[in-house]
């Protein structure tokens, strides 16, 4: 790329930039520095989002009612701990689509899995079936065969493939999937958005073709949930998974959140795994020796929750209620296609990108494939400030985050990937 256009990138960078309503929020997040000084470009929201501002006031906070109160905290801090997780629940709702009867934060995600396919995976007759994605993150396919397992189903996965020479799967072979297992389907779990590829599935598409087969569907959205705009209540799913740490910003570890559709909300001869956090609120400190489950989501909890933790999660979620998903896309789109392009017009053959080009069926997600991977790239982006994520074998996946990455982020890194080929 000649100086000029360069020059001119640059100009249609800071243009892009001024022009964004959502810029203000870049403000709100501690940005780690490169070897110069200088903010790092961080993309790797998808994997360990950045610390809001807001974050260790909202901590000290809680450790400060602690000290100050003791037990009493759990009914007298500002905040009080007993109710805790409710004031989270409205926000986490609007951000994955559900309601606040639908939505509840606890746990980890695997263990919310786990939870999850304790209640909703139940083989009967031939219905014993489950299909995943090939590819899917490592832990959702654990989690899945050790069900399998537990339940002494053999040959009961499926995994769906890309066709040959292609990157992701086609929609339509999904739906061909479902409808072709038919009745030996008792189950359809789906990663909302693929963590190596970046695909987004049509998730709406899934849940009625996983339903008219007469099969439950659930996704884990630890990669779509703050990332894309979704509408769980809408679309129908019967349950879903996702953590806390990725783009909706809690920390290493955060907490995970779980949702059940209300159809399931009063089903209470589900089996499930049964804690006292989960108990009727009203009967619960008469510690009864006989489980009444709450409505909704919540009766699917174990354990009082870990206040640190959502104090975490509060502080970014407020900041997402006051941003709204629907911005955050509409930015997303446009910004993930900025780096799309400058990506391409690099033209080197070196590098190919695997994520869908489709909006519909991405997030803000990214995945180059590099050729030569022996050549130290990824070493030399991040010597030059780039944070990235490197997968195995021959991956480099970048998220530009709406809430804090630029579109000068993206040309700064399209600039230093082309210096560094």
């Amino acid at each position: 790329m000649s100086e000029t256009n360069i020059e001119s990138e640059a100009e249609c960078a800071a243009s892009l930039d001024e022009a964004d309503s959502l810029k203000h929020f870049r403000e709100r997040f501690l940005i780690p520095k490169a070897a110069d000084g200088s903010d790092a470009i961080y993309f790797t929201g998808n994997s360990l989002g950045l610390q809001p501002k807001t974050t260790r006031a909202y901590i000290e906070a809680e450790l400060d009612d602690w000290a100050r109160l003791g037990v009493e905290g759990h009914l007298h801090a500002e905040h009080p701990w007993l109710p805790y997780h409710e004031f989270l629940t409205e926000k986490m709702a609007r951000v994955v689509g559900g309601l606040p009867i639908e939505t509840v934060v606890m746990n980890s995600l695997t263990v919310n899995l786990h939870l999850m396919l304790v209640s909703f995976y139940r083989p009967e007759g031939k219905r014993r079936k489950i299909i995943i994605e090939k590819g899917a993150f490592p832990s959702d396919r654990y989690a899945v065969e050790s069900q399998l397992k537990f339940h002494s189903v053999a040959d009961g996965l499926i995994e769906l493939a890309p066709r040959e020479g292609e990157s992701t799967v086609r929609t339509d072979d999904i739906l061909d999937a479902i409808e072709r297992v038919g009745d030996e389907l008792t189950l359809v779990m789906l990663g909302g958005v693929n963590y190596y590829t970046g695909q987004a599935f049509d998730m709406e598409a899934i849940t009625d073709a996983g339903h008219r087969a007469g099969a439950i569907v659930g996704f884990d959205l630890a990669h779509a949930a703050g990332n894309l705009e979704l509408k769980l209540n809408d679309w129908n799913v019967d349950f879903a998974v996702w953590c806390s740490y990725k783009y909706l910003n809690a920390g290493p570890g955060g907490i995970a959140g779980a949702f059940v559709h209300e159809q399931h909300a009063r089903s209470f001869e589900l089996p499930r795994f049964a804690g006292w956090w989960g108990h009727d609120k009203e009967t619960r400190f008469l510690m009864g020796p006989d489980f009444v489950p709450l409505e909704g989501a919540e009766g699917w909890q174990i354990s009082n929750p870990p206040i640190f933790q959502m104090a975490a999660l509060r502080a970014s979620l407020d900041i997402f209620d006051e941003a709204t998903m629907s911005a955050l896309r509409t930015k997303s789109v446009k910004l993930t296609a900025h780096l799309e392009r400058l990506l391409r017009e690099i033209g080197s053959d070196r590098i190919e990108i695997i994520t869908p080009s489709d909006p519909q069926q991405r997030g803000c997600q990214l995945s180059i494939r590099v050729k030569d991977v022996k050549s130290g790239l990824f070493e030399a982006i991040t010597a030059r400030g780039v944070v990235a994520d490197w997968r195995e074998p021959d991956v480099i996946r970048v998220a530009p985050v709406p809430l804090y990455n630029t579109f000068k982020d993206a040309e700064d890194f399209a600039k230093i990937l082309r210096e560094c080929l």
